[in-house]
């Protein structure tokens, strides 16, 4: 076997290689937005809960780093 044909081996057919014929390439917002449609409405109440849930354990962490003064988030007496 010569070695270009191994490395031909490896290398991707051209199924591979052609670029997905991607459903939403030109759209508009509004029309991504119309695709929300598609969500089964058992998973929104879902989704605001992780949301919310999410978004009170971003809230807690960043307060907790700011507002705890015991909490070290630097090297203290270090000798340079």
């Amino acid at each position: 076997m010569q070695p270009t044909a191994t490395l031909k081996m490896f290398q991707p057919t051209r199924r591979m290689m052609a670029m997905p014929n991607e459903e939403h390439r030109a759209h508009t917002i509004s029309q991504r937005l119309r695709t929300l449609k598609k969500i089964p409405p058992e998973l929104i109440p879902l989704g605001i809960v992780v949301g919310v849930a999410v978004g009170f354990a971003g809230y807690s962490m960043a307060r907790k780093l700011i507002v705890d003064k015991q909490m070290r988030l630097s090297r203290q007496n270090r000798k340079d």
